[in-house]
């Protein structure tokens, strides 16, 4: 009898040797000093997409958002940057904003980040389900609320992309998003300049299947919460959270 009481307490402590470990493990990923991290349950939280208001003016940043909100008795809690642009900042690729496709998907091959395949679109459904869908994948049932493309894929079914090189010296700031086991949405930026490999890296650390690129050096995250606060420049799409 003694030594099955020993047993069952041997168990028991072990149990929680583990489960502190795996819950430091995962406290000490969602704290990284070298990103910016937000998560957003969008079932509960008011996410949207922006680009243009109803002059057709660009909002260009969080700066010009968090005054136009302001007007309608809203307050920004979060914006970062939403995909790639081209020089009139329209989006580059698919571009949904409340079901109205206002630019079509991009399916053609060629040189830089949005091009390097596979691709992907992150979108999120009338139901307020998110997704991170290879662009080849990609198909508008009628049920897609917002959607933006980007390139490349940081993370497909649980894999960083095959092309990052763990060493690589191709550094820069970059933004991106990953959908959780939760079914939550992560944003995630750099501090500071890091490749693609380690990018990707820590979204697969955080238990994201798949994850997506937006952009790289003139990313910007506006997170007054955790003291973050970058309200310039001049994007194309923009994903805000709002209260």
């Amino acid at each position: 009898m003694m030594n099955k009481k020993v047993s069952i307490l041997f168990l028991i402590i072990i149990t929680l040797l583990l489960f502190g470990f795996f819950t430091q493990s995962n406290k000490v990923n969602a704290d990284d000093e070298r990103f910016i991290t937000y998560i957003v349950n969008p079932k509960k939280q008011n996410i949207q997409f922006y680009w243009k208001n109803e002059k057709e003016e660009n909002f260009k940043n969080a700066e010009y958002l968090k005054v136009r909100l302001k007007k309608q008795k809203k307050e920004l809690l979060f914006a970062t940057n939403g995909g790639m642009y081209k020089k009139d900042n329209s989006p580059q690729g698919l571009y949904i904003e409340n079901k109205i496709v206002k630019k079509e998907i991009d399916t053609a091959s060629g040189n830089g980040n949005f091009y390097l395949k596979p691709n992907g679109v992150f979108c999120i459904t009338t139901d307020k389900i998110p997704n991170i869908i290879l662009t080849t994948d990609f198909v508008n049932n009628g049920k897609i609320k917002y959607a933006t493309q980007s390139g490349p894929m940081l993370v497909i079914n649980g894999k960083i992309h095959s092309a990052f090189k763990e060493n690589s010296t191709n550094l820069n700031i970059r933004n991106g998003v990953g959908i959780l086991r939760s079914n939550k949405i992560v944003f995630v930026m750099s501090k500071k300049e890091i490749n693609f490999y380690e990018f990707a890296e820590y979204f697969k650390n955080l238990g994201c299947k798949n994850a997506l690129y937006l952009d790289g050096f003139v990313s910007r995250t506006y997170l007054p919460e955790k003291k973050w606060s970058q309200i310039d420049g001049d994007f194309g799409v923009i994903i805000g959270v709002t209260k």
